[in-house]
Order: structure tokens, then sequence, then C-alpha cells
């Protein structure tokens, strides 16, 4: 195991009742020592055409609302976990990705990825093409980010983008670029996310285009040692330089963690241990949570970790006292 990265936090937001709540819920991120403040990108609210996927409804607009969190604060970074590559002109993304960086003195964090709630495509007209064709664009995207923000005359003549006779700005503060995170779960994905990336989110493989036990089963223990496997195969050399990162989607703080588990298993069709082990769920005391954390970071190398904030469930407080234990260790 190569030396161990210090932990970073983050906080990844779904909706607020009320912009004071939303402002509110900022404020208490950063005074309480999380990293970073994400946001998703989706877009649709409740209704049918989000029934069946299984994914929390979504209120706020990520960009404008990473723009806003950005004007909040002072320290935090802020980001989005992660982008969809397809929702956007490529060239738009890059342009308003230096901008946010630029006016917030190098806080972004830049995650992208390519895509996969198919009824979010169809509910607003976007086509669903299978998965080497949004690949493609998304990787071709990725190698454009990184010209725009080099600040040199462009000439990309790609399959997909085509930016020529211009260099991109403004400048960003960050070099070369705003940390660059990918978010996958497949082997091409991860791979590409070894040799690319600075931060790689090991996230399930949604190749379903919804969440459910297909996609917990593929973030079991066993399938994320898999997946690491996929990253270091594409970094090469380069791997003792990433950081790894992971949703905590499954996040309680309980001292009745074995009923907890089973009760989550059983819907899942999983056994409770394999909850409690499971990379994506952090079930239990804060000392349980701490001490677990710590093990994973050992066996793994995930150093980053996600919790999520739906608006009612307040765990920016509830998980507190984990950041305030670990953070920067």
């Amino acid at each position: 195991m190569s030396e161990k990265k210090p932990f970073r936090f983050s906080l990844q937001s779904f909706n607020t009742d009320s912009p004071a709540n939303w402002r509110n819920l900022i404020d208490k991120t950063e005074a309480l020592g999380y990293s970073t403040f994400f946001l998703a990108d989706h877009f649709l609210s409740e209704g049918p055409a989000l029934d069946g996927t299984f994914h929390p409804p979504q209120m706020l607009a990520a960009l404008p609302a990473i723009a806003m969190a950005l004007e909040q604060t002072t320290t935090l970074r802020v980001g989005a976990r992660v982008l969809c590559n397809d929702y956007r002109h490529p060239f738009v993304t890059a342009k308003e990705a230096a901008t946010l960086d630029y006016l917030s003195g190098g806080r972004l964090e830049f995650g992208i990825g390519a895509g996969w709630i198919r009824k979010e495509y169809e509910a607003v007209g976007l086509p669903f093409d299978e998965f080497p064709e949004r690949f493609s664009r998304f990787a071709e995207f990725v190698h454009a980010y990184k010209a725009f923000m080099s600040g040199e005359i462009m000439d990309i003549d790609g399959d997909f983008i085509r930016w020529s006779g211009f260099a991109g700005t403004p400048e960003p503060v960050q070099k070369p670029y705003p940390p660059l995170m990918i978010g996958g779960g497949s082997k091409k994905i991860l791979a590409f996310a070894g040799a690319e990336a600075d931060i790689v989110s090991l996230n399930f493989n949604n190749r379903a285009g919804v969440l459910g036990p297909d996609g917990m089963a593929s973030g079991l223990a066993a399938e994320t040692e898999k997946k690491i496997r996929w990253v270091r195969g594409g970094a090469g050399d380069r791997f003792d330089d990433i950081e790894l990162e992971i949703g905590a989607y499954n996040t309680i703080i309980t001292d009745h963690q074995e009923a907890t588990a089973a009760a989550i298993g059983e819907a899942l069709g999983m056994a409770g241990a394999d909850i409690l082990a499971h990379p994506h769920c952090l079930i239990g005391s804060v000392d349980y949570i701490c001490e677990e954390l710590e093990r994973r970071r050992e066996t793994y190398g995930i150093s980053y970790v996600a919790v999520m904030d739906d608006g009612q469930n307040n765990m920016v407080e509830a998980f507190a006292p984990v950041v305030a234990r670990l953070a920067g260790k």
C-alpha cells in the first residue's frame, strides 16, 4: 500500500425546502470542517418520468447552485459529483468551469461522467446512445477540457469536438486545471479515470439505468477491490498520485447497527454482514465508523468520502463528529 492520503469529507446535497435553509446548510458544511460541498447533476423532479429509477429528485440546477455556494463561502471547495457530459455543450461546460475557478480563487472541484439515467434523457428528448458512444463523447471532452485550461491556442478536430483558433479563457487559478474527478463503475470508465483523473469516484455500475439491487451488488467489497485494480491498470506509475473517492450512500449513525444492516440487507436481498462491509455504507456508532473508515483506507486506499443530504436527514451535523476526528489525518 502506498503512503496514506489524508481523509477528506464532502456533503452532497439534492434538495432543500427553502433558499434560507440551503444557505444555512452550506454555512454548516464549511464551519464543520467538510472539504467539499457537492451537487449532483440531475434535473428531474418527482413524477412518472423519475418513477422506477429509485433516484432522489433534484431540485436545483447544478452549475448556478455551485456558483452561489462558491460566492457564499471562503474556504469550502464546491463542485458537482458529477456533471453529466451530455447535458450541456462541451464548450459551455469548459468555459463555465474555468469561470467558476477564476472567480472563486481556485475552489472548484470539477467532476464529470458519461451519464446513465436513461429515463432522464428520454423525459427531455435527449438521445440516450449506447455506452460506447456516450463514453467516446465523454473521453473526448476530458481531453478538450485539459486543452481549454492550458491557455494555448486550440486545434481539436475530433469526432464530437472541433475547437480551433482560440485559447480558453479565463485562466483558471488551479494549475494545470481545476482538479478533475471522473466517476463511474465500469472497467472502461475506471481504467480511463486512472489514466486521466486527479480524483477517481468509485461508483456503482449503473448499466441498468436505475438504482437498485444490481447496482448495489456491483459495489460490494470484492467488486470494489476489482474496480481499484481497473483504476490501477489505467494509471500505471501515476496511481499513487490519484485520490480515491466513494459515496457512502447509506450512512446511518446508530447504536442498533446489526438490526439496521439486516433490515437494509433484507430489502436488497443481501446479508447484513455484507451491508456492514459494503464500501458504500457506513452504519454504526461514530467510533465504529471512524475505525471502519481507517480500515477501508488501509484496505482500499479510499480517503475521500461523500455523505448525502436530502434536505431532511440533517446529515451535515450527524456526521460532523467523524469529520472532526478524521479530516486531514
